[in-house]
């Protein structure tokens, strides 16, 4: 299997399956000099840690991660990149692999194991081995490794929607986003997911979300106007994300019903004769180049597809069947998607960051000659 790598300068390879031994991940090209601790790793992989609400998987894993290369004790305390491959490793402690014993030989609708088999002739029933979202814990360590490349930048998520029920955007409270098991900014919806979500994880079922991220301070010009555009790689990493199956930048699917004059954002000078927007439809991104005006992404998770509701399939010799899923599943896996969505945020934005650098430099592109 090819295909494990993400990025170009700053590029993270990620291993390991949801019921092997380990997972990991090795960030190559990171710059040397970066100081950091090992607990700033871990918070970011805590905020993703299943078995922290009723909520989410009751799966038990700490994810404790060990950093085996690449780094330095700096005398200060933490640690320093050496610009050598930084590797990381998160044990699995708490895997069931009994509990997929009955579903072996089917396929799960609505999961990957049929297009599995289809391509490599094979695949791991045990939780779905690579396409687990079990791997995305390695992609949170490397966000957070990402993030300090980008020193001046937030990268913020948020839970947005379940189901057909959306927050109100008018009581949005950031403050709010860690005081609720959902990552949610409106106090106001909590009980609302809350007596909801019960009932889907009472009934065995399982529903879709979505997650909005904002990325404030990313500097004018990352990014490139054909085939290196900024938000195509948001999208196609927001996208490599499991069950992910829609991302949109700025207004997104509602710039088609908008007119021209409500589209587009008008500027007026702001400080040092930048230009100010008055708007933000594009969501800091116009021609593939961020205009320094906050990113702005969402992307839709569908529903967790191991339910316990018997549905009809079809076995690996194609037999028609009935299956369901036992075990431990997120009745909406797209809350822990939020630090996933941000770490691949900053993933992409450290690469562009670097790729900018090494094309024109940290020479100040504005304001332009006279």
């Amino acid at each position: 299997m090819s295909f494990n790598t993400f990025g170009h300068l700053f590029r993270v390879t990620t291993f390991g399956e949801s019921h092997g031994p380990a997972i990991g991940c090795v960030v190559d090209g990171c710059p040397p000099g970066l100081r950091f601790t090992q607990d700033e790793i871990q918070e970011a992989l805590d905020r993703r840690r299943p078995g922290t609400s009723r909520f989410t998987t009751q799966r038990r894993e700490p994810d404790e991660v060990r950093i085996l290369s690449g780094t330095l004790p700096h005398a200060d305390g933490g640690l320093v990149t050496t610009g050598t491959p930084v590797a990381m490793l998160i044990e699995n402690v708490d895997q069931r692999s009994k509990d997929y014993a009955d579903i072996a030989g089917s396929y799960r609708p609505g999961h990957a194991d049929y297009a599995y088999d289809a391509k490599y002739g094979i695949r791991d029933h045990r939780g779905g081995g690579r396409s687990s979202a079990r791997e995305t814990a390695t992609r949170v360590a490397a966000g957070a490794l990402a993030a300090k490349v980008l020193p001046g930048v937030t990268v913020r998520g948020a839970l947005v929607q379940i189901g057909e029920i959306a927050i109100d955007r008018d009581r949005w409270d950031w403050n709010e986003v860690g005081n609720n098991p959902f990552f949610c900014p409106d106090p106001g919806t909590v009980p609302v997911w809350t007596e909801y979500l019960d009932g889907i994880r009472k009934a065995g079922s399982s529903i879709g979300a979505v997650i909005e991220l904002v990325a404030e301070g990313v500097p004018p010009g990352l990014g490139a106007p054909i085939y290196a555009k900024l938000d195509a790689d948001i999208a196609g990493a927001l996208m490599s994300i499991n069950a992910v199956k829609g991302v949109e930048i700025g207004e997104g699917f509602n710039a088609a019903r908008l007119t021209g004059e409500a589209n587009a954002d008008e500027m007026r000078r702001g400080n040092e004769g930048r230009p100010a927007f008055m708007s933000n439809h594009a969501g800091g991104i116009l021609g593939g180049i961020a205009t320094g005006a906050p990113i702005v992404a969402r992307f839709a998770v569908k529903p967790t597809s191991s339910i316990l509701t018997p549905r009809h399939t079809v076995d690996k010799f194609g037999a028609e069947a009935e299956i369901f899923t036992k075990g431990r599943h997120d009745p909406c896996v797209g809350i822990r998607a939020v630090p996933v969505g941000e770490a691949m945020l900053w993933c992409v934005l450290a690469d562009h960051a670097l790729r900018h650098r090494g094309q024109v430099g940290t020479t100040p592109r504005w304001p332009a000659e006279p």
